[in-house]
């Protein structure tokens, strides 16, 4: 359609996209991004059928009428399975939604807030997009927002989604730092949440064993949430992993937002394990969406006294989840045999590795500290305790307790494993 009709325009002709058409398209879709909340499937089915920029010029172009809403956008939901009639009104609905949002919306001013803080934009038209969002369908995010200098899509290649409970315990907490330091040393990216307990955890562990992870958030990259691993996620955009979002800089996380968030979680891994969840913990949900999206499913068991481990009993009870209990089982679930020729080799290298664990028996503060020690440049202690979640006094009295057991050596002005 023009800009001052009511009917949609056709749906775009594939062609090679020049640069000032990636530009237009990266503004449109950081425009959407603003306009929606995640996950609008009737806003993912209209701009996949006519173009970013297309369906926002005809939503500003929209007036209040109803005929001229959704006259002629019917056919663009056929694909949500719904007739003609329910099109229309769902489509109805949502332009009475977005509309608000149109006041004062300035994309160009939001990509330059993110270019302040280093980050960049990415869309599916481009290079960098990760190939298993397709799976999501209309319902995938509009962009990413990014902090982080590495490639978004090769990094999310070989990856696998490590979720749990914030409220985790010990157990809980070793498990998952073990498998993502483990995961990365296998040439797997980790991904998660970026949340207190098992999310940090995780991301805890590919920073100690040197692999990449990827921290999807509910709220603006601007806004690294919760406060609490602020500086965690700092060293993970830092340390050749990536901060993820949908919404743009200065979005506040909601309840709804980290829901919708769980979806990207379970598409971007190739499987996802629930480390460590209670009866109704989050994790089960992004569980849930996995397996919608034909992921994969793990569960570590836990004390069958332990509540932390209740919904993990629960997946496994209800057969929704393949039993996890060591790093080679979680290299299988996300490299199934056929899938490429890594599969048999990752899990002969991680039945190696789970046969010699030097730092068995080590106290919880110490497993930590030996998990944040780096296993090429040494780091000081300030920047292990960090790392490791802990108090600079106990990072000190962390380091001392490995280096008497072998597993700890100075390096220049700071520490590093002697084992890995």
């Amino acid at each position: 359609m023009s800009a001052t009709g009511g009917t949609a325009p056709s749906a775009p002709v594939p062609a090679s996209l020049t640069p000032s058409d990636l530009e237009e398209i990266a503004l449109a879709r950081a425009a959407w991004s603003r306009l929606v909340e995640p996950g609008d499937e009737v806003a993912g089915a209209l701009v996949a059928g006519v173009g970013a920029a297309a369906a926002l010029r005809w939503l500003a172009a929209m007036t209040s009428e109803a005929s001229s809403i959704v006259h002629g956008v019917g056919r663009l939901c056929a694909h949500l399975g719904v007739d003609d009639a329910v099109a229309r009104r769902r489509i109805e609905r949502a332009v009475a939604r977005w509309q608000p949002r149109l006041e004062g919306l300035d994309p160009r001013r939001e990509v330059s807030v993110l270019t302040r803080l280093g980050g960049r934009l990415i869309i599916p038209e481009g290079e960098e997009w990760p190939r298993r969002f397709a799976d999501l369908g209309p319902s995938a995010p509009m962009c990413l927002w990014v902090r982080g200098d590495a490639p978004v899509g090769p990094t999310l290649e070989r990856a696998v989604a490590l979720v749990g409970a914030r409220a985790c315990t010990d157990y809980g907490e070793r498990v998952a730092g073990e498998f993502s330091m483990g995961l990365g040393d296998r040439g797997f990216t980790t991904v998660s949440g970026g949340a207190y307990g098992i999310d940090a955890a995780v991301h805890r562990g590919s920073l100690a064993g040197d692999g990449p992870t990827v921290a999807f958030l509910a709220g603006g990259i601007d806004r690294l949430y919760p406060a609490g691993n602020a500086d965690l996620l700092r060293a993970v955009a830092d340390g050749g992993g990536l901060v993820l979002s949908e919404v743009p800089p200065g979005s506040v996380p909601s309840r709804v937002r980290f829901l919708k968030r769980n979806r990207l979680i379970a598409a971007a891994g190739a499987a996802t394990v629930v480390v460590e969840a209670a009866w109704r913990s989050g994790s089960l949900a992004t569980a849930a969406l996995a397996l919608d999206l034909l992921r994969p499913v793990g569960a570590v068991p836990g004390p069958v006294t332990s509540m932390a481990s209740a919904g993990c009993h629960r997946l496994l009870r209800e057969g929704r989840a393949v039993c996890v209990t060591d790093l080679a089982e979680v290299c299988e679930l996300a490299s199934p045999l056929g899938e490429d020729g890594s599969g048999a080799q990752d899990r002969e290298q991680a039945r190696e590795a789970s046969d010699h664990r030097p730092h068995d028996g080590l106290d919880a503060v110490t497993a930590l500290v030996y998990e944040a020690l780096p296993v090429r440049r040494g780091a000081g202690l300030e920047a292990i305790g960090r790392a490791a979640g802990v108090s600079p006094a106990e990072a000190m009295a962390g380091v001392g307790r490995l280096e008497l057991a072998g597993l700890a050596a100075r390096d220049g002005i700071g520490w590093k494993r002697t084992i890995s």
